[in-house]
């Protein structure tokens, strides 16, 4: 008896550490994520960019966490009235960015506890295309205005930068230079030392938690070479590798058309970028072009497949027009995931529903559907609809096993089941509700007449024997 207690416990310590630690990419479906060695879905909603700056954190997460959600954004931006800043401020009122200020690190690192804690997958962003123009540039610590260690003579930057335009057939505008600086760009070498020592800075904390994915900016827009995400990719990886971690990284281009050229700089480069950042998707009003964007990457990424992360919904009826209505949101939140997104997650007030009452159900009812349903054994498949109209339902399915329709505004479709055998059987779920309706059971058939219970969003579960 004792040898068979020390064989199994031999054996249970071998699976323990056999077991992948943290997030990572899903061995046995790349498009999709795994926590500690099992498959998770991520979607959240915060309301916040920079959310280790808020006062209220802690309750902020526990929210977050009650309604199922699992995943937050986290843009490293001090622009905001109340923000710490990374750098010491001196007794002159200028920063010295060779000494870093305290309590915006303890902020980051508390931040990177909580979430630890309660599971929840942070995804970070190192640089914030927002932070670097207008009036935000003014009063940045890194304007060589506004620090001692470096000045407009020694460095390329300016003392002030036209903010770029948004949304579709706007000016970009001439490129930053703090966004030029790395060798294969303007090579500054000046600017590039202090950016470097804040990167190290962050990855001395970050390194020590496995809840961690990176992003290296927000929005870069296309007047941008792709060599300053490419630079810090690889600077990243280096810096992770000699810690012994290995880590997962993204770029978020601004251009709103995933089909567009400036996207194939991740698209096209695996060996850079493990997931692909779709957040700007959600900039697209038109549904059936929302769907379509996302099924073309999904394709793309078909001969290598990796996760699609979806950082940012916009969409709030306070925001600006560019972001769509309250509903146009809710849609998109819903469909990201349908068609096949790893992730998925609203974006902050005023531009976004953040962790309204609102989000907090859709959080919970996917979760909900996303639980009754082996997600990573599916595929979106819009072709199983018959009698669609536009906007009308989205389907992902595993033929013949389980298929999910999701209704934006009910309606009714037909859906096929001839690759299912036996009894199937039929689960409603009113979204706005977060409840299940009584299940049903019918035969097994070629087709099968879906009608939503009523107006509004609805989702079905349909599984077979």
């Amino acid at each position: 008896m004792r040898t068979l207690n020390a064989a199994i416990l031999l054996m249970t310590v071998a699976a323990a550490y056999a077991a992948p630690k943290g997030i990572a990419i899903y061995d046995k479906n790349p498009r999709y994520w795994q926590y500690n060695g099992k498959p998770v879905l991520l979607i959240g909603g915060s309301v916040e960019d920079n959310l280790f700056q808020i006062a209220n954190l802690k309750e902020h997460l526990d929210l977050l966490q009650s309604v199922g959600g699992n995943y937050v954004r986290n843009a490293m931006s001090s622009r905001d009235a109340g923000d710490a800043h990374p750098f010491r401020k001196l007794d002159n009122g200028k920063y010295d960015l060779d000494q870093f200020d305290e309590e915006y690190w303890r902020r980051f690192e508390t931040f990177l506890e909580l979430t630890r804690e309660r599971d929840i997958i942070v995804q970070i962003e190192l640089w914030d295309m927002w932070d670097m123009h207008g009036d935000t540039w003014t009063h940045n610590t890194w304007n060589p205005a506004n620090n001692v260690t470096y000045t407009h003579e020694n460095t390329r930057l300016k003392a002030a930068y036209v903010r770029p335009g948004y949304g579709r057939g706007t000016s970009h505008g001439a490129p930053h230079d703090f966004f030029m600086t790395v060798p294969a760009l303007h090579h500054d070498r000046v600017v590039l030392a202090c950016q470097q020592r804040f990167v190290d800075k962050l990855l001395s904390y970050s390194l020590k938690y496995d809840n961690v994915l990176y992003c290296i900016s927000n929005e870069i827009h296309p007047q941008y070479p792709p060599q300053w995400g490419w630079y810090w990719a690889a600077y990243l990886r280096k810096q992770a590798l000699a810690a012994g971690r290995g880590i997962e990284v993204a770029e978020m281009y601004w251009t709103l058309d995933l089909k567009a050229d400036q996207h194939l700089a991740s698209l096209d480069r695996p060996d850079v970028y493990s997931f692909f950042e779709a957040s700007q998707n959600s900039a697209i009003l038109d549904p059936e072009e929302h769907w379509g964007n996302l099924q073309h990457i999904y394709r793309h990424l078909g001969s290598r497949p990796r996760p699609i992360n979806n950082t940012k919904i916009y969409g709030a009826d306070s925001g600006a027009v560019w972001t769509g209505t309250t509903r146009n949101a809710q849609e998109k939140f819903w469909r990201n995931i349908i068609g096949g997104s790893a992730s998925s997650r609203f974006h902050r007030p005023p531009s976004g529903l953040g962790l309204s009452d609102a989000a907090q159900a859709h959080i919970k009812s996917l979760r909900m559907l996303t639980d009754a349903i082996n997600v990573v054994a599916c595929e979106p498949n819009n072709d199983l609809l018959s009698e669609r109209s536009a906007n009308e339902a989205y389907c992902l399915a595993e033929p013949g096993k389980q298929y999910a329709v999701y209704f934006p505004d009910g309606g009714a479709v037909r859906l096929d089941t001839s690759a299912a055998r036996g009894a199937i059987h039929v689960r409603w779920l009113d979204i706005a509700g977060s409840a299940w309706q009584e299940p049903q059971t019918v035969q097994s058939g070629h087709i099968l007449d879906l009608q939503a219970p009523g107006r509004g969003h609805w989702a079905v579960l349909v599984t077979a024997d």
